[in-house]
């Protein structure tokens, strides 16, 4: 199966515009963050946060599928002593655009930065933000599926005399748990909590996520041969997972220096001109 990897130089609000509707079955990204990147993004304020995000995921919601999933990394800053209430804000006027909100995943950072604050701790996650355009999704349950290890065993220990009765007759009443299920397996479903840590200086961008994370949630949401669209692509990390997962991908990035280094680290095609972007994605 060939796979289509392509990198597009611009903003994503305006060349998604040359996308037909119902394009992709993922979006995964990770926009820049309020007052973020300054001298790269030109750093949205947090006031104005909303009113810059709308329209691009007003294009977002169009080119999705119906079954799509739309997965957004992003966190709230610490302004004036307080958490600011911007990403709260965009989730509530997300909503209201038509999206549901469907879940929200926690990226637990295993190796952020240490530091000592006069109110508060580091930080150590972020939000993986979940939306979808109806309630029926795609979504692979059984791709990310973590070992049992030694939680059955453990979990034996801690058991009512109801559980150990049903397990070993089978009959019991009804109260208590067929710990069958969890002798039996080897593997079992995870959290919502996502464990994995930062990759520093990755691809020299300053911000790049872990590949692990886009890694996840293509697994999870999509199959080989899907579309899955990174509007903000940055150094390519989403485009490169994708390739190397079977999956065809669509990075859109306003820099031209990041567009070069996602061209040459994920093996991507760069698009000039809008008849090659319509043709691309069929």
């Amino acid at each position: 199966m060939t796979v289509k990897t392509g990198i597009i130089q611009g903003d994503c609000a305006e060349m998604l515009k040359t996308f037909d509707n119902n394009s992709f079955d993922l979006i995964v990204t990770s926009p820049p963050y309020a007052d973020r990147r300054i001298h790269t993004y030109g750093g949205v304020k947090p006031e104005q946060y909303v009113e810059w995000f709308l329209p691009r995921s007003e294009e977002f919601l169009r080119v999705l599928k119906p079954t799509g999933s739309f997965v957004l990394n992003i966190k709230e800053k610490v302004e004036n002593g307080e958490r600011h209430t911007y990403v709260i804000e965009l989730i509530l006027a997300l909503k209201k655009q038509g999206w549901l909100w469907t879940e929200e995943y926690i990226w637990h950072k295993k190796n952020c930065y240490p530091g000592k604050w006069p109110n508060r701790f580091r930080d150590a996650w972020e939000r993986c933000l979940h939306f979808t355009k109806s309630r029926k999704f795609k979504m692979n349950q059984e791709t990310v599926m973590v070992p049992m290890g030694d939680w059955a065993g453990a979990r034996l220990k801690s058991l009512g005399k109801n559980d150990v009765v049903r397990y070993d007759s089978q009959v019991g009443s009804g109260f208590g748990k067929n710990i069958a299920n969890w002798m039996e397996r080897t593997m079992a479903y995870p959290t919502n909590v996502l464990h994995l840590a930062t990759e520093c200086g990755n691809k020299n961008h300053s911000a790049a996520f872990p590949s692990a994370l886009p890694d996840w949630f293509i697994r999870l949401f999509t199959d080989e041969g899907d579309w899955v669209l990174d509007p903000f692509a940055g150094s390519g990390t989403t485009l490169d997972v994708a390739r190397r997962l079977g999956r065809n991908s669509v990075g859109i990035e306003i820099l031209p220096d990041y567009c070069e280094i996602a061209r040459q680290t994920a093996n991507v095609e760069q698009f000039q001109l809008l008849e090659e972007r319509r043709a691309y994605v069929g």
